[in-house]
């Protein structure tokens, strides 16, 4: 359950910050939907006026990954940080964007090997070999 109330559009709407956020995450988007978690942080129109910029600037801006790309980087970053809604939202994203299975199989793969290995390097505390230094 949610511990903020989630903004209607009609709310939205009577809000200016907030609308015009919402109009350009729909423009950015080509897309109606407008998700929880923006209108979540609606309740805040400031932290959302920022948090939709910043996103908006690294994730629909000019990058040398491709889209799929960079929503398999996120997904990496929101199962290492356990957030089950980025999770979700991020591999709804990426398979829109191209990922396919077999892409999404070696993630995993990918996710799980790193989390063992960084594990496993914490627990020895081992130091960083001078190559890798730079």
């Amino acid at each position: 359950m949610a511990t903020v109330r989630l903004w209607t559009d009609d709310e939205a709407a009577a809000h200016p910050v907030v609308a015009r956020v919402f109009a350009d995450i729909r423009a950015t988007r080509k897309s109606d939907v407008v998700n929880n978690f923006w209108r979540g942080l609606a309740n805040h129109p400031d932290l959302l006026e920022r948090t939709w910029a910043g996103l908006k600037a690294v994730m629909a801006g000019p990058t040398t990954l491709t889209p799929a790309m960079q929503e398999m980087i996120y997904i990496a970053v929101s199962v290492a940080n356990s957030c089950t809604y980025c999770v979700h939202s991020h591999t709804a994203a990426a398979r829109a964007k191209g990922m396919t299975d077999a892409q999404h199989a070696e993630l995993m793969a990918i996710i799980g090997l790193a989390a063992q290995t960084n594990h496993l390097v914490t627990a020895m505390q081992l130091p960083v070999d001078e190559a890798f230094l730079v």
